[in-house]
Protein backbone atom coordinates (compact mmCIF):
# COMPACT_ATOMS: atom_id res chain seq x y z
CA UNK A 1 0.00 0.00 0.00
CA UNK A 2 1.25 3.55 -0.70
CA UNK A 3 1.31 5.39 1.87
CA UNK A 4 2.06 9.47 2.82
CA UNK A 5 1.94 11.63 5.03
CA UNK A 6 -1.31 13.99 5.79
CA UNK A 7 0.15 16.87 6.88
CA UNK A 8 2.67 17.68 4.71
CA UNK A 9 3.28 17.63 0.77
CA UNK A 10 1.00 16.35 -2.01
CA UNK A 11 -0.41 12.74 -1.74
CA UNK A 12 -1.10 10.13 -3.95
CA UNK A 13 -4.43 10.94 -4.36
CA UNK A 14 -6.62 13.78 -2.84
CA UNK A 15 -9.66 15.52 -3.10
CA UNK A 16 -9.23 18.23 0.22
CA UNK A 17 -9.87 21.14 -2.61
CA UNK A 18 -13.61 19.98 -3.00
CA UNK A 19 -14.11 19.92 0.32
CA UNK A 20 -16.98 22.55 1.31
CA UNK A 21 -15.87 23.44 4.93
CA UNK A 22 -19.01 24.55 7.44
CA UNK A 23 -18.97 26.75 9.74
CA UNK A 24 -21.25 24.36 12.23
CA UNK A 25 -19.71 26.03 15.36
CA UNK A 26 -19.88 23.21 17.81
CA UNK A 27 -18.54 20.07 18.49
CA UNK A 28 -20.07 17.37 16.40
CA UNK A 29 -21.12 13.98 18.42
CA UNK A 30 -22.74 12.23 15.06
CA UNK A 31 -23.60 13.31 11.50
CA UNK A 32 -26.44 11.68 9.03
CA UNK A 33 -28.04 12.62 6.01
CA UNK A 34 -32.08 13.32 5.42
CA UNK A 35 -31.77 13.04 1.69
CA UNK A 36 -29.06 15.24 1.01
CA UNK A 37 -29.77 17.45 3.46
CA UNK A 38 -26.60 16.68 6.86
CA UNK A 39 -27.79 16.92 10.18
CA UNK A 40 -24.28 17.41 12.26
CA UNK A 41 -25.49 16.39 15.85
CA UNK A 42 -23.86 18.42 18.30
CA UNK A 43 -22.55 17.73 21.84
CA UNK A 44 -24.92 19.97 23.61
CA UNK A 45 -28.35 21.25 23.02
CA UNK A 46 -28.61 21.68 19.20
CA UNK A 47 -28.00 20.31 16.04
CA UNK A 48 -26.89 22.20 12.43
CA UNK A 49 -28.68 21.47 9.50
CA UNK A 50 -27.03 22.22 6.16
CA UNK A 51 -29.18 21.71 2.85
CA UNK A 52 -27.12 20.78 -0.61
CA UNK A 53 -26.19 25.18 -0.81
CA UNK A 54 -23.73 25.00 2.32
CA UNK A 55 -26.97 27.45 4.00
CA UNK A 56 -26.64 26.19 7.53
CA UNK A 57 -29.34 26.37 10.17
CA UNK A 58 -29.11 25.95 13.93
CA UNK A 59 -32.25 23.55 15.82
CA UNK A 60 -32.26 23.13 19.62
CA UNK A 61 -33.17 19.83 20.52
CA UNK A 62 -32.35 19.04 24.25
CA UNK A 63 -31.87 21.07 27.54
CA UNK A 64 -28.99 19.49 28.09
CA UNK A 65 -26.30 17.14 26.78
CA UNK A 66 -27.33 15.09 24.00
CA UNK A 67 -26.12 11.74 25.07
CA UNK A 68 -27.06 9.60 21.77
CA UNK A 69 -28.53 9.99 18.13
CA UNK A 70 -29.74 7.75 15.07
CA UNK A 71 -31.38 8.03 11.64
CA UNK A 72 -33.37 5.96 9.19
CA UNK A 73 -32.71 8.63 6.63
CA UNK A 74 -35.87 10.53 7.26
CA UNK A 75 -35.23 11.62 10.50
CA UNK A 76 -33.00 11.96 13.29
CA UNK A 77 -33.88 10.90 16.32
CA UNK A 78 -31.52 12.33 19.69
CA UNK A 79 -31.50 11.40 23.16
CA UNK A 80 -30.54 13.72 26.02
CA UNK A 81 -29.99 14.36 29.39
CA UNK A 82 -32.84 16.23 30.17
CA UNK A 83 -34.87 13.12 29.61
CA UNK A 84 -36.70 13.76 26.03
CA UNK A 85 -36.65 11.78 22.80
CA UNK A 86 -37.08 13.76 20.02
CA UNK A 87 -37.43 13.96 16.17
CA UNK A 88 -35.34 16.13 13.77
CA UNK A 89 -36.99 16.52 10.10
CA UNK A 90 -35.24 17.98 7.20
CA UNK A 91 -37.25 21.15 7.27
CA UNK A 92 -35.41 21.52 10.95
CA UNK A 93 -39.12 20.99 12.08
CA UNK A 94 -38.22 18.94 15.90
CA UNK A 95 -41.18 16.00 17.20
CA UNK A 96 -40.94 15.30 20.97
CA UNK A 97 -41.46 11.49 20.81
CA UNK A 98 -41.10 10.76 24.73
CA UNK A 99 -40.38 12.08 28.11
CA UNK A 100 -38.69 9.66 30.78
CA UNK A 101 -41.24 9.92 33.55
CA UNK A 102 -38.66 9.73 35.89
CA UNK A 103 -36.24 12.44 34.05
CA UNK A 104 -33.55 10.03 33.88
CA UNK A 105 -30.66 9.85 31.04
CA UNK A 106 -31.71 8.98 27.84
CA UNK A 107 -28.77 6.71 26.53
CA UNK A 108 -29.46 4.65 23.62
CA UNK A 109 -31.89 5.29 20.96
CA UNK A 110 -32.44 3.14 17.67
CA UNK A 111 -34.68 3.20 14.18
CA UNK A 112 -36.79 0.41 12.74
CA UNK A 113 -37.39 1.13 8.63
CA UNK A 114 -41.47 0.73 9.32
CA UNK A 115 -41.22 3.77 11.96
CA UNK A 116 -40.55 1.99 15.18
CA UNK A 117 -38.12 3.58 17.59
CA UNK A 118 -36.70 2.64 20.65
CA UNK A 119 -34.90 4.34 23.19
CA UNK A 120 -33.26 3.27 26.87
CA UNK A 121 -33.23 4.96 30.37
CA UNK A 122 -31.10 3.10 32.76
CA UNK A 123 -32.30 -0.60 32.69
CA UNK A 124 -35.14 -0.01 30.93
CA UNK A 125 -35.45 -0.13 27.04
CA UNK A 126 -38.66 1.08 25.23
CA UNK A 127 -40.09 0.47 21.77
CA UNK A 128 -42.89 2.73 20.45
CA UNK A 129 -44.12 0.81 16.74
CA UNK A 130 -45.35 2.66 13.84
CA UNK A 131 -48.83 2.54 14.96
CA UNK A 132 -47.98 4.28 18.61
CA UNK A 133 -47.82 1.38 20.87
CA UNK A 134 -45.14 1.81 23.32
CA UNK A 135 -43.92 -1.87 25.34
CA UNK A 136 -40.97 -1.56 27.44
CA UNK A 137 -38.58 -4.27 28.87
CA UNK A 138 -36.02 -4.12 31.89
CA UNK A 139 -32.58 -5.68 31.18
CA UNK A 140 -30.62 -7.28 33.95
CA UNK A 141 -28.68 -3.73 33.90
CA UNK A 142 -28.10 -0.93 32.39
CA UNK A 143 -28.36 -0.92 28.96
CA UNK A 144 -25.73 -0.44 27.02
CA UNK A 145 -26.66 -0.16 23.24
CA UNK A 146 -29.92 -1.04 21.20
CA UNK A 147 -30.34 -2.29 17.55
CA UNK A 148 -33.35 -3.80 15.78
CA UNK A 149 -33.15 -6.59 13.65
CA UNK A 150 -33.64 -6.08 9.81
CA UNK A 151 -36.42 -8.18 9.26
CA UNK A 152 -38.95 -8.54 12.12
CA UNK A 153 -39.74 -6.38 15.04
CA UNK A 154 -36.56 -7.99 17.53
CA UNK A 155 -34.67 -5.66 19.03
CA UNK A 156 -31.13 -6.33 21.02
CA UNK A 157 -30.78 -5.01 24.22
CA UNK A 158 -26.85 -4.77 25.33
CA UNK A 159 -26.02 -4.79 29.01
CA UNK A 160 -23.93 -6.27 31.10
CA UNK A 161 -22.66 -9.97 30.73
CA UNK A 162 -24.65 -9.99 27.38
CA UNK A 163 -27.58 -9.29 25.16
CA UNK A 164 -31.55 -9.75 25.02
CA UNK A 165 -33.09 -9.94 22.22
CA UNK A 166 -36.65 -9.10 22.60
CA UNK A 167 -39.61 -9.62 20.85
CA UNK A 168 -41.89 -6.71 21.72
CA UNK A 169 -44.73 -7.72 20.23
CA UNK A 170 -44.72 -11.70 20.98
CA UNK A 171 -45.16 -13.17 24.78
CA UNK A 172 -42.23 -15.11 23.71
CA UNK A 173 -39.60 -15.25 26.74
CA UNK A 174 -36.64 -12.91 25.57
CA UNK A 175 -33.31 -15.07 24.45
CA UNK A 176 -30.45 -14.36 26.16
CA UNK A 177 -27.54 -14.58 24.51
CA UNK A 178 -24.36 -14.61 27.50
CA UNK A 179 -20.93 -12.97 27.23
CA UNK A 180 -19.12 -12.45 30.47
CA UNK A 181 -18.15 -8.57 30.12
CA UNK A 182 -19.27 -5.15 29.59
CA UNK A 183 -21.36 -4.58 26.32
CA UNK A 184 -21.39 -1.35 25.26
CA UNK A 185 -22.91 -1.39 21.54
CA UNK A 186 -24.86 -3.76 19.79
CA UNK A 187 -25.72 -4.48 15.57
CA UNK A 188 -26.93 -7.33 13.51
CA UNK A 189 -25.36 -7.92 10.48
CA UNK A 190 -27.52 -7.30 7.38
CA UNK A 191 -28.46 -10.77 6.48
CA UNK A 192 -29.80 -10.94 9.81
CA UNK A 193 -27.29 -13.76 10.79
CA UNK A 194 -25.20 -12.44 12.84
CA UNK A 195 -25.19 -10.19 15.91
CA UNK A 196 -21.89 -8.41 16.89
CA UNK A 197 -21.39 -6.31 20.32
CA UNK A 198 -18.34 -3.68 21.08
CA UNK A 199 -17.61 -4.08 25.08
CA UNK A 200 -15.88 -2.53 27.25
CA UNK A 201 -12.74 -3.88 27.08
CA UNK A 202 -10.82 -3.49 23.58
CA UNK A 203 -12.87 -6.35 22.00
CA UNK A 204 -16.12 -7.42 19.75
CA UNK A 205 -17.83 -10.29 20.92
CA UNK A 206 -20.29 -12.20 18.08
CA UNK A 207 -22.96 -14.73 17.80
CA UNK A 208 -23.80 -16.75 15.19
CA UNK A 209 -27.70 -16.22 15.42
CA UNK A 210 -28.30 -19.76 13.92
CA UNK A 211 -26.71 -21.40 16.96
CA UNK A 212 -25.83 -19.29 18.96
CA UNK A 213 -21.74 -20.35 17.84
CA UNK A 214 -19.48 -17.29 19.89
CA UNK A 215 -17.04 -15.19 17.79
CA UNK A 216 -14.08 -13.67 19.95
CA UNK A 217 -12.84 -10.70 17.89
CA UNK A 218 -9.93 -9.00 19.79
CA UNK A 219 -6.40 -7.77 19.55
CA UNK A 220 -7.01 -4.14 19.86
CA UNK A 221 -5.31 -1.70 21.02
CA UNK A 222 -8.07 0.54 22.56
CA UNK A 223 -11.67 0.01 22.83
CA UNK A 224 -14.12 -0.02 19.39
CA UNK A 225 -16.10 3.07 19.22
CA UNK A 226 -16.98 2.94 15.78
CA UNK A 227 -17.83 0.18 13.41
CA UNK A 228 -19.65 0.59 10.24
CA UNK A 229 -20.88 -2.62 7.48
CA UNK A 230 -19.77 -2.91 3.97
CA UNK A 231 -22.17 -2.51 1.35
CA UNK A 232 -24.02 -6.31 1.51
CA UNK A 233 -22.71 -7.08 5.03
CA UNK A 234 -20.02 -8.67 3.51
CA UNK A 235 -17.57 -7.07 6.28
CA UNK A 236 -17.36 -5.12 9.22
CA UNK A 237 -15.01 -2.32 9.55
CA UNK A 238 -14.21 -1.27 12.91
CA UNK A 239 -12.01 1.57 15.24
CA UNK A 240 -9.85 1.23 17.71
CA UNK A 241 -6.19 0.51 16.30
CA UNK A 242 -3.67 2.80 13.83
CA UNK A 243 -5.49 0.39 10.78
CA UNK A 244 -9.19 -0.17 9.77
CA UNK A 245 -9.71 -3.51 11.05
CA UNK A 246 -12.01 -5.27 8.66
CA UNK A 247 -13.66 -8.42 9.77
CA UNK A 248 -15.04 -11.10 7.14
CA UNK A 249 -18.71 -11.96 6.72
CA UNK A 250 -18.89 -13.84 4.18
CA UNK A 251 -19.08 -17.06 4.86
CA UNK A 252 -21.55 -19.39 7.42
CA UNK A 253 -18.53 -18.92 10.03
CA UNK A 254 -17.93 -15.04 9.63
CA UNK A 255 -14.95 -14.22 10.67
CA UNK A 256 -14.43 -17.56 12.80
CA UNK A 257 -11.01 -19.02 12.16
CA UNK A 258 -10.09 -16.18 9.63
CA UNK A 259 -7.85 -13.09 10.09
CA UNK A 260 -9.06 -9.76 9.35
CA UNK A 261 -8.20 -7.36 6.66
CA UNK A 262 -5.71 -4.51 8.08
CA UNK A 263 -5.94 -1.04 5.77
CA UNK A 264 -5.29 2.76 5.63
CA UNK A 265 -2.56 2.63 8.62
CA UNK A 266 -1.64 5.77 9.69
CA UNK A 267 0.30 6.78 13.02
CA UNK A 268 -3.10 7.80 14.67
CA UNK A 269 -5.99 5.88 15.90
CA UNK A 270 -8.89 5.10 13.95
CA UNK A 271 -12.08 7.36 15.50
CA UNK A 272 -14.68 6.81 12.85
CA UNK A 273 -15.77 4.97 10.59
CA UNK A 274 -18.35 5.01 7.54
CA UNK A 275 -19.06 2.57 4.79
CA UNK A 276 -20.29 3.17 1.42
CA UNK A 277 -24.06 2.31 1.19
CA UNK A 278 -23.57 0.55 -2.49
CA UNK A 279 -19.31 0.42 -3.07
CA UNK A 280 -16.79 -1.46 -1.87
CA UNK A 281 -14.84 2.03 -0.36
CA UNK A 282 -14.73 3.27 2.95
CA UNK A 283 -14.70 6.96 4.73
CA UNK A 284 -12.21 6.68 7.75
CA UNK A 285 -11.45 9.74 10.66
CA UNK A 286 -8.71 9.57 12.47
CA UNK A 287 -7.61 10.87 16.08
CA UNK A 288 -5.27 13.38 14.59
CA UNK A 289 -8.05 14.95 12.53
CA UNK A 290 -7.16 13.25 9.32
CA UNK A 291 -10.04 11.84 6.43
CA UNK A 292 -8.98 9.04 3.82
CA UNK A 293 -11.29 7.46 1.64
CA UNK A 294 -10.33 3.92 1.19
CA UNK A 295 -11.11 0.83 -1.46
CA UNK A 296 -11.80 -2.58 0.32
CA UNK A 297 -9.48 -4.29 -2.84
CA UNK A 298 -6.42 -2.93 -3.05
CA UNK A 299 -6.01 -0.17 -0.04
CA UNK A 300 -5.85 2.43 -2.52
CA UNK A 301 -6.13 5.39 -0.37
CA UNK A 302 -7.40 9.29 -1.40
CA UNK A 303 -7.17 11.93 1.22
CA UNK A 304 -10.26 13.91 2.02
CA UNK A 305 -8.64 16.39 4.65
CA UNK A 306 -5.27 16.82 6.04
CA UNK A 307 -4.95 16.29 10.16
CA UNK A 308 -6.18 19.34 11.90
CA UNK A 309 -6.61 19.99 15.88
CA UNK A 310 -9.09 17.38 17.27
CA UNK A 311 -10.06 14.12 16.21
CA UNK A 312 -12.72 13.02 13.51
CA UNK A 313 -15.98 12.05 15.83
CA UNK A 314 -18.75 11.92 12.78
CA UNK A 315 -18.61 10.39 9.40
CA UNK A 316 -21.73 9.78 6.97
CA UNK A 317 -22.74 8.82 3.43
CA UNK A 318 -25.58 9.90 1.87
CA UNK A 319 -28.22 7.63 0.73
CA UNK A 320 -27.20 7.62 -2.87
CA UNK A 321 -23.61 7.39 -1.41
CA UNK A 322 -22.77 10.91 -3.45
CA UNK A 323 -22.28 12.66 -0.50
CA UNK A 324 -19.97 12.57 2.42
CA UNK A 325 -20.01 14.48 5.78
CA UNK A 326 -17.52 14.77 8.31
CA UNK A 327 -17.25 16.22 11.63
CA UNK A 328 -14.57 16.65 14.61
CA UNK A 329 -14.18 17.03 18.72
CA UNK A 330 -13.34 21.06 18.21
CA UNK A 331 -16.52 21.50 15.80
CA UNK A 332 -15.08 21.64 12.30
CA UNK A 333 -16.66 19.91 9.68
CA UNK A 334 -17.09 19.68 5.76
CA UNK A 335 -18.88 18.06 2.82
CA UNK A 336 -17.85 17.05 -0.47
CA UNK A 337 -19.86 15.84 -3.63
CA UNK A 338 -17.95 12.65 -5.45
Amino acid sequence: MTQFDPGEGPSIASITDKVRPLAVGMPVSSVHFLGETAVFVGAEESAAIVNTEGEISRVDLHGGAILCAASDGTRAVTGGDDGKVVALNAKGEVTPLATDAKRRWIDNVALHLDGAVAWSAGKTAFVRGGKGEEKSFDAPSTVGGLAFAPKGLRVAVAHYNGVTLWFPNMAAKPEFLEWAGSHLAVTFSPDNKFLVTAMHEPALHGWRLADNRHMRMSGYPGRVRSISWSAGGKGLATSGADSVIIWPFTSKDGPMGKEPAMLAPLQARVSAVACHPKQDIMAVGYGDGTVLMVRFEDGAEILVRRRGAAAVSALAWSAKGVLLAFGTEDGDAGMVAL
